[in-house]
């Protein structure tokens, strides 16, 4: 089911401050049509904001949002025919699951056998079929969120708005759940927008990641762009465990520790440094190795066959790096 029904989202020259506080100084965003695009960022960065501002719940001091080239700034939130998911899901408690997702068709005063029709099919697209006579008080937490996204779907909305809406559920029913967002992504056509604070979330979902902070828009690329060539030395420590060294003459070295070598190979390395083996956490996939060297804490992932002596806190080890493996990062403000 390929339907391509989305369409793209631009905001120019944003602003919005609540009282004395700048919540977004002058931001630029597009989104294109049929993208998942994930604004990450820390708690008060303004992507909240600018979420609600596309949505229609905040009007922007200054600016303009435009839909598929049209300005709908002015535009009332029910004819902007967007679907929101929060992360609270924000069910009807006294509705049934049925009843929760033909809420926005009601108020659309559709027909009741289309009501019918679209409401199964809604169900259907999120695995819920069999659960449509329950009441929000009995069902799971992913079985709420599900509700809640089948609900957002079934008006067949432009654009999908998602506040971090997997927050609240443990990690494997998120890992779940994100599967099916992006299985619904492809199978729908939808432009999705979707706010979050969790880097893997973000990893795992996104076409395009915007990084934000201060209420500005930082860097935005492809996942695996941001990650091997960040802009700079805050966005590659924010999407990602990173060690900087400073060089002579300024510049900052970056250093994935899965790119860090440790014992053996570190001796074989064309850099080369000595620390003291400070902590040592099996990750499954790896050890975590956490080294005193050059005056700060190197992390370092070393295989999960690593000797025991080359982990073991208190113990001098080699380590090093490929120079083809490090990020050079120049002159910063952020560093």
């Amino acid at each position: 089911m390929q339907q391509l029904q989305g369409k793209d989202v631009a905001l120019r020259g944003i602003r919005k401050t609540y009282g004395g506080v700048i919540a977004l100084p002058n931001v630029d965003l597009a989104v294109r049509r049929g993208e998942f695009c994930t604004l990450l960022g820390a708690s008060g960065s303004g992507k909240t904001t600018l979420l609600k501002i596309i949505a229609g719940f905040e009007m922007p001091d200054r600016g303009s949002v435009h839909i598929a080239g049209k300005n709908v700034s002015s535009t009332p939130i029910a004819d902007r025919n967007i679907g929101m998911v929060f992360q609270n899901y924000a069910l009807f408690p006294h509705m049934s699951v049925f009843e929760n997702v033909a809420f926005p068709l009601r108020m659309r005063r559709m027909a009741k056998a289309d009501i019918e029709r679209k409401v199964a099919e809604a169900l259907a697209l999120v695995s819920l079929d069999e659960y449509r006579a329950r009441m929000p008080g009995e069902l799971s937490g992913g079985q709420q969120q599900r509700t809640a996204l089948a609900r957002a779907l079934v008006f067949n909305p432009d654009i999908l708005l998602m506040d971090e809406p997997l927050g609240a559920l443990d990690k494997n029913l998120r890992q779940t759940i994100q599967l099916q967002i992006k299985q619904l992504h492809r199978e729908l056509g939808l432009t999705v927008v979707f706010v979050t604070h969790d880097q893997e979330e973000a990893m795992n979902l996104s076409d395009t990641i915007v990084i934000m902070e201060n209420g500005g828009i930082v860097e935005s690329g492809a996942p695996e762009t941001l990650y091997r060539r960040p802009g700079s030395p805050f966005v590659a420590g924010f999407l990602g465990e990173c060690n900087f060294i400073q060089q002579d003459g300024g510049a900052r070295l970056g250093i994935r520790p899965e790119h860090l070598l440790v014992g053996d190979p570190g001796r074989r390395a064309a850099v080369r440094h000595r620390g003291e083996i400070q902590a040592a956490t099996f990750c499954g996939m790896h050890w975590k190795l956490f080294i005193a060297s050059l005056g700060q804490t190197i992390i370092a992932y070393a295989p999960p066959d690593i000797p025991t002596l080359e982990r073991t806190p208190g113990h001098i080890v080699d380590w090093g790096f490929q120079p083809g493996d490090a990020m050079v990062f120049h002159q910063d403000p952020r560093a």
